[in-house]
C-alpha cells in the first residue's frame, strides 16, 4: 500500500459530464446502458453518496476546480453570456496549481467557470465540440503524447445536456425505462427519460473511446482517472434544486499504482473534496484556503475521519434564488432566503414534455422559508417537518451548524442580498460591455 508522498500519478485524467447525476448502471440504473463507466466503477472506487456543492453547472464546476464553495470562489451563477460570473482574481484553478508543480496541463472540451479560459492555467486548450469530436481529439493526443513528464488532462463533455439529440443520439428503451419517484408517472416522463438514456448511452460510448485510448498509452497503472458529473439530471425537481436529485453525483476514481482497492464507499463526500484529493495524490501541499478535504487516505485504506454532513448552495441560475442546505446521513435542512416558485425549473427543462404537461405542478408559490426532511422516512423530500415540532432538537442543531458553516466560509448572503454581475455593471454606470464579475 503506497502512502502519500511515495508515488504520484504520471497522468491525472479528470472526466466530467453535464446533467448526469448518478444515472448510470453501476449506481443501480438497471435501464441505463453505460458499460464503459460501469467497468471503470468495477475496477475502481465508486462513491455511493457523493454530492456537488451546487445544483447548476458553473458554480459546481468552479467548486470542483478550486476546492472552495461557490460563494467563496466567486462563481455564484453561470459564467457565460450575459450572466458573467467569474472566479475571484486570486482563485487558483486545479490546472494552475498542478502546472506550478511540473504538470503539463491540457483541456479538452468545455470549461464553464470563467469567460477567460486563458487564466485557468492550461498549457494547451484543445477546443470544444460534440462528445464524438472531443473523444476523437483525446484519442489522437494519446497516440502521439507518451513523454515522461507528469500530465494533467481535463476532459469535460457537454453531453448528456438537453436537448438529447446531438449527433447519433437516439432514445434508448432497450432495457425499459425507469421513472424516478420525483417525476410523475406519465407518458411524457417515460419519453423524456428514454431520451436521456439514449444520450447517456452515446456519452458512455465516447467515454469508452477515451478510456481505450488511455489504455493504449501503456501507463494505465500510473494513471489516476476521476469521473464525475456536475450535478443532478435535467428534470423538474432535480437540476437547480437542493433536493437530493439536484445535488447527487457520480464519483468514480481509479489509480492502480496508488493503492486504490476496487470497491464502493458509502461515506458522505462532496465535489469540494476532489481538488485536495488530486493535490495530495501528486504530493503537492494544498493551499491553506481550501474548504474540502483529501479523500486519499480513504481511497488507500488508511485512517480517515468521515464528515458528518455535506453542504450545498444556490444563489443565481435563471434568476436570483438564494438558498443554502446541509445534508447529514439522515436529515436535510434547506434555507430559502427569498420568495420564488416552489422549485426553479431551468429554461431547457421547461421546454420538455414533463414540465409542459403541468407547469403548475412546479410553478406555484414557495410557502416555506425553512425545509427539513427525514431522508430515511421521506427519501423524496415531500413532507416538510420544519414547522411540525418533529425532530425539533435535531432541527435546532442543524440550523446552528448551517449558520456556522456560512459564517466560517464568509458567505456574503449573511450580510445582505448578493448583486449579480449585471447589477454591478449598471450600478457602476456601465451601460455597455460585459457584466462586472464579483
Amino acid at each position: 500500500m503506497c502512502e502519500s508522498g511515495e508515488i504520484h500519478p504520471r497522468l491525472i485524467v479528470s472526466i466530467s459530464c453535464h446533467d448526469l447525476g448518478r444515472h448510470l448502471g453501476c449506481y443501480g440504473g438497471a435501464s441505463v446502458n453505460s458499460p464503459n463507466l460501469d467497468a471503470l466503477a468495477h475496477d475502481g472506487v465508486r462513491f455511493d453518496r457523493a454530492f456537488c456543492a451546487a445544483p447548476q453547472c458553473s458554480p459546481s464546476r468552479a467548486t470542483l476546480a478550486t476546492g472552495r464553495y461557490p460563494h467563496s470562489n466567486g462563481v455564484m451563477g453561470l459564467a457565460h453570456g450575459g450572466f458573467g460570473w467569474d472566479l475571484h482574481p486570486e482563485e487558483r484553478h486545479v490546472a494552475s496549481l498542478l502546472a506550478a508543480h511540473g504538470y503539463r496541463t491540457h483541456l479538452f472540451g468545455l470549461q464553464h467557470v470563467t469567460p477567460d479560459p486563458a487564466r485557468l492555467g492550461f498549457h494547451v486548450i484543445h477546443g470544444t465540440g460534440s462528445g464524438t469530436e472531443v473523444s476523437g481529439a483525446v484519442a489522437r493526443w494519446c497516440s502521439s503524447n507518451r513523454g515522461p513528464e507528469p500530465t494533467y488532462v481535463e476532459i469535460n463533455l457537454f453531453e448528456p445536456h438537453r436537448p438529447y439529440d446531438y449527433g447519433d443520439m437516439r432514445p434508448d428503451d432497450s432495457r425499459g425505462v425507469n421513472i424516478p419517484g420525483y417525476l410523475p408517472e406519465i407518458d411524457e416522463s417515460r419519453t423524456e427519460m428514454a431520451a436521456l438514456q439514449g444520450a447517456i448511452k452515446a456519452t458512455d460510448r465516447n467515454i469508452g473511446r477515451i478510456l481505450d485510448a488511455l489504455e493504449e498509452t501503456g501507463v494505465t497503472d500510473e494513471t489516476l482517472i476521476l469521473f464525475t458529473a456536475d450535478h443532478g439530471i435535467a428534470m423538474p425537481r432535480a437540476k437547480c434544486t437542493l433536493y437530493d436529485p439536484g445535488i447527487e453525483i457520480a464519483l468514480i476514481v481509479r489509480w492502480p499504482d496508488g493503492g486504490f482497492g476496487a470497491g464502493t464507499r458509502s461515506e458522505l463526500v462532496g465535489n469540494v473534496d476532489v481538488l485536495p484529493t488530486l493535490l495530495e495524490s501528486a504530493d503537492i501541499a494544498a493551499p491553506n484556503n481550501l474548504q474540502g478535504r483529501s479523500l486519499l487516505p480513504l481511497l488507500q485504506g488508511r485512517s480517515f475521519e468521515s464528515r458528518d454532513a455535506v453542504y450545498a448552495e444556490k444563489t443565481f441560475h435563471s434568476y436570483y434564488d438564494p438558498m443554502r442546505a446541509m445534508r447529514t446521513e439522515r436529515y436535510k435542512l434547506i434555507w430559502n432566503f427569498e420568495s420564488a416558485f416552489a422549485v426553479e425549473v431551468p429554461g431547457d427543462v421547461q421546454r420538455g414534455a414533463v414540465f409542459r404537461s403541468s407547469p403548475v405542478r412546479y410553478s406555484h408559490d414557495r410557502s416555506d422559508a425553512v425545509e427539513f426532511y427525514d431522508l430515511e422516512e421521506d427519501p423524496l423530500e415531500r413532507d416538510n417537518l420544519a414547522s411540525t415540532g418533529h425532530c425539533a432538537q435535531r432541527l435546532d442543531q442543524m440550523s446552528a451548524q448551517l449558520r456556522r458553516w456560512m459564517s466560517d466560509t464568509k458567505d456574503p448572503l449573511l450580510t445582505g442580498p448578493i448583486p449579480s454581475p449585471r447589477y454591478r455593471r449598471l450600478a457602476a454606470g456601465k451601460m455597455g460591455g460585459p457584466p462586472v464579475p464579483g
